[in-house]
């Protein structure tokens, strides 16, 4: 039986729907912080520099200079479609 997260597949159509609402869009820039990437996935911060430094969220962000960006619809595409283990396969 499959579990119901291989259910979730969020599409290009979805986020931009989601982000089509200016309170939604003004919160959560299509480049993220690690702040708002936390926030947006409701982690605490230490939980982004985890995974990042793990792999696990790799093709989502990028260091610029000291500071970590992310993008946010990779972000959220990894994270609901591909899963936080899919570098490990």
């Amino acid at each position: 039986m499959a579990s119901k997260d291989a259910e979730i597949n969020l599409t290009a159509k979805d986020l931009a729907q989601t982000f089509a609402d200016p309170q939604w869009a003004s919160l959560y820039p299509p480049v993220l912080t690690v702040d708002q990437a936390a926030a947006l996935l409701q982690v605490k911060k230490a939980t982004i520099y985890d995974w990042n430094s793990r792999g696990r969220l790799r093709g989502c962000c990028r260091k610029l200079g000291k500071h970590l960006r992310f993008f946010r619809d990779k972000l959220l595409s990894h994270v609901f479609n591909d899963g936080l283990n899919s570098h490990d396969k």
